[in-house]
């Protein structure tokens, strides 16, 4: 059991509390770094709030989805409760969780708010308060659904989450003005977290560089401008020479008006180089090629090495069935969530987990060409020029580092998902 809390955690658990001179609000919204330790204190707070001045009423437990829910909140929470000899009982299947304590028993109901359409598995509920997991990856109409369900007196609304662009619709109506929402807003960095040792704290804040390490580890919301990667450079990320490697994988970014892009990986030592590439413009070349032609030149790329996997774009539904089809290479779409993927390869260029060999003259050249679109509207995306070796490159990082994630999109090699987050 958690046996110390910073001043900034006792006051999320605390804020509901009648000496509080925040327990007038309506909300409480955590920002700030990962790791800080915002989530787990909120969590606990929220049931000892709930269990303190509710009975056999329904609450809402809100994350991305259920799955990352369970894994980032709910999993650790239950370990604290028992502790506390609190009785819980999860029901998986039906996504509740029943929790009785002390005579008095209330249900938490598990949603996952990750599309537009997520607003309707919360439509007709009524609840006596919500919370929501990072609320920044959420949209809009799913929160503004859920609120509008709390309904019964005495209600109360959390939040956390890590920063997003200033332009983000929970930035704008939330955490500019929290006083204007009757909210009390704390901001969290790592040194609010008392488990992360001076180490620790060292050790995340080297994970990251530019964009990503002014929102994950200084908590800032910040614009996404300039280079995508600003972190690769030639001196870092570009070798002249092959290693010896254990493992090889291809990724494909599919084209045939736009140019194709394959890339050759393989590991060594930890890291992965990609050897050679195919890339392919047919508006340079004027001729368009097919399916088959492609699958050859994908043969030739692997060049008898024993490749595990060739992870393709998934919308590229008949290149794969292609491939498939030929039975010589293994065939797999690709996971295709830009953001995440941008920060995998972010992560893993920054600590050398990523290598190019000097040959691959294609991804050299669009890692100086690849930047954010400006946008006011909220949502970080590179402009869609100079991109294909970049999107090649991404879905390779999400297949092979994706296997070595915890909750949040952080590298297991990093560290475990600290208790008190």
């Amino acid at each position: 059991m958690i046996s110390t809390f910073s001043k900034k955690q006792l006051t999320v658990m605390n804020w509901w509390l009648p000496s509080s001179r925040y327990s007038r609000c309506d909300a409480i919204i955590c920002d700030g770094a990962v790791r800080s330790g915002k989530t787990l204190c909120l969590s606990l707070s929220f049931v000892m709030w709930s269990m303190h001045c509710f009975n056999r009423r329904d609450f809402a437990l809100c994350g991305k989805t259920v799955t990352s829910l369970v894994r980032n909140m709910v999993t650790p929470l239950l370990g604290h409760l028992k502790e506390m000899g609190v009785s819980c009982d999860f029901k998986v299947s039906r996504s509740i969780l029943l929790i009785r304590y002390k005579g008095k028993e209330n249900r938490y109901y598990l949603y996952g708010g990750k599309d537009e359409g997520s607003a309707a598995l919360i439509q007709g509920v009524t609840l006596a308060g919500v919370l929501f997991d990072e609320a920044a990856l959420m949209p809009r109409s799913f929160v503004q659904q859920a609120l509008a369900r709390c309904s019964v007196e005495g209600s109360k609304f959390w939040f956390n989450c890590n920063p997003q662009s200033p332009h983000h619709w929970f930035y704008k109506e939330w955490v500019r003005d929290p006083k204007k929402k009757n909210a009390c807003y704390l901001h969290f960095t790592m040194k609010d977290n008392p488990t992360l040792s001076p180490a620790m704290l060292k050790r995340y804040s080297g994970l990251y560089s530019g964009l990503f390490y002014r929102r994950y580890i200084k908590g800032e919301w910040v614009q996404a401008t300039g280079l995508v990667y600003p972190m690769f450079s030639r001196e870092n990320n570009v070798i002249d020479y092959v290693p010896a490697c254990t493992r090889y994988i291809i990724s494909c970014d599919y084209g045939t008006v736009n140019p194709a892009s394959f890339g050759l990986w393989g590991e060594s030592g930890g890291s992965w180089v990609r050897i050679r590439e195919f890339y392919y413009d047919s508006r340079l070349a004027g001729v368009q090629k097919t399916d088959d032609e492609y699958a050859d030149d994908l043969e030739t790329l692997a060049g008898g090495l024993p490749v595990e996997a060739v992870i393709i774009d998934p919308s590229a539904a008949s290149f794969i069935q292609c491939v498939r089809r030929r039975g010589s290479l293994r065939a797999m779409p690709a996971r295709n969530a830009v953001s995440d993927g941008i920060r995998t390869v972010s992560a893993a260029l920054k600590n050398r987990r990523i290598l190019i060999h000097k040959s691959c003259a294609d991804c050299i050249r669009e890692f100086s060409l690849y930047s954010w679109a400006e946008s006011g509207q909220g949502g970080d995306v590179p402009v869609k020029e100079n991109d294909h070796a970049m999107d090649d490159l991404r879905y390779f990082a999400a297949y092979v580092f994706g296997q070595e994630e915890t909750g949040g999109g952080f590298f297991a090699v990093a560290a475990a998902r600290s208790a008190q987050d």
